[in-house]
């Protein structure tokens, strides 16, 4: 027999002698196999959702073009704050004017700029009422900048938005819960009291950052919004499309000096509004989502540890009732590799079902997470390394304080032992 045989039939071996140590300490098997399969079950369907948020964060900044900006009212920030005008300066800043917005458009790098405001509020269409509808308003180009995928009718037209005409396009979720199986075009719903016209029905691509499909949505234009729903205009939002072949960089520079120069300010004083690039938004989300997968993975680290100090209590368990064997072996020439080596491949065979059993259940739970909300969680096979990964190592390191205890057992005691 060669020694690769040699070792694959000591391998066989003690997976068969683990497999033996289950069946015959079904309960503390059972008690570690759960510690470990938690500890994996957290692994995978922490990394399958925060898989899923990427993608679907990654698509929402793409929808938009990859070198479009923001210029809001407030910043981005995680500092503290507590209402007063000395720690949060930026909540004295001036709303955003459709008279920058017509500015910041005269630019020459500028493709197009839009607004977009958000708001809250019911929904109705006879008897049937959604009384907590998400309330969308943009300017004439919305359609240029979201690319929203129309099923029915049409988006509003740059006239209707200036005009403030009274017209909504309904996302195929609100149009389904408002008229079930009747066509919603030219039909008049009610929003927060007021008639609008329904012109449009679009498929709303469910995302982490749109909050997803589930809610219901209305879109019109931000003038409409003002005029009829009596919404003071406060909290808008610019976003800045560069042209073709023209920097991003020049047009924040251009921009940031012409809000600057609209708003009066001196050289030296703090600009009063922000400017927000994809790679700020995306590099506030890891941090928020950075600090998430860094807790979710010490818990899970915690089932692992639970599942640890199981295999050191029935692998020692398992040493103490084959003492005599153990001292068989050596005296038949076993050194204490070979009985290191077995013992540690029983601890991983222990934890390696675990990890099997909870990478099931996680994959499982990530489907349905995929099925019934807006993440898309798909388990990366990184995620599949890493968890069986964490299980085997999981299994080496509480493993090998028994492991060597039964390595360094004496023959001739153990050859005595009761």
């Amino acid at each position: 027999m060669t020694p690769l045989e040699q070792r694959t039939a000591q391998v066989v071996e003690s997976v068969r002698l683990a497999l033996d140590a289950l069946r015959a300490n079904r309960v503390r098997a059972a008690l570690t196999i759960l510690g470990i399969a938690v500890g994996v079950f957290v692994v995978v369907v922490i990394s399958a959702a925060v898989h899923g948020i990427n993608v679907s964060v990654a698509r929402d900044l793409e929808s938009t073009g990859p070198t479009t900006f923001y210029v809001q009212r407030y910043p981005i920030t995680f500092e503290a704050c507590d209402g007063t005008g000395d720690t949060c300066k930026w909540l004295s800043n001036p709303p955003i004017t459709f008279a920058e917005m017509e500015a910041l458009n005269r630019l020459e790098g500028a493709a197009t700029v839009g607004a977009a405001m958000y708001w809250g509020g019911s929904v109705k269409y006879r008897d049937r009422n959604l009384p907590s509808a998400a309330i969308e308003s943009y300017t004439g180009n919305w359609a240029v900048l979201g690319a929203p995928e129309m099923i029915q009718g049409r988006a509003f037209t740059d006239q209707e938005a200036r005009s403030a005409a009274r017209v909504a396009v309904l996302t195929t979720v609100t149009a389904e819960r408002l008229f079930g199986d009747m066509d919603p075009l030219s039909k008049e719903i009610m929003v927060n009291g007021t008639p609008f016209t329904v012109i449009g029905v679009y498929r709303d691509n469910a995302s982490f950052l749109s909050g997803g499909g589930d809610r219901a949505k209305v879109v019109m234009p931000i003038q409409s919004l003002g005029r009829h729903l009596n919404v003071q205009i406060r909290d808008m939002g610019l976003a800045v499309k560069p042209r073709t072949g023209y920097r991003q960089e020049e047009l924040i520079d251009d921009v940031t000096a012409t809000m600057r120069s609209m708003r009066g300010l001196r050289p030296g004083r703090a600009s009063n509004f922000a400017i927000i690039t994809q790679d700020k938004i995306m590099e506030t989300y890891n941090k928020i989502f950075g600090m998430f997968f860094l807790v979710m993975i010490a818990l899970s680290a915690v089932g692992l540890i639970v599942g640890g100090v199981g295999v050191v209590a029935i692998m020692m368990i398992s040493v103490t009732e084959r003492t005599r064997e153990i001292g068989v072996r050596k005296a038949l020439g076993a050194t204490r590799a070979t009985i290191l080596w077995q013992f540690l491949i029983e601890a991983v065979t222990l934890t390696g079902i675990g990890g099997a059993i909870g990478l099931f259940v996680g994959w499982g739970a990530a489907l349905l997470v995929r099925q019934y909300s807006p993440v898309e969680a798909s388990v990366p096979p990184l995620a599949v390394v890493a968890a069986l990964g964490a299980s085997a190592v999981t299994g080496v390191l509480f493993g090998m304080l028994p492991a060597a205890r039964a390595a360094r057992l004496d023959p001739v005691d153990a050859l005595r032992y009761e």
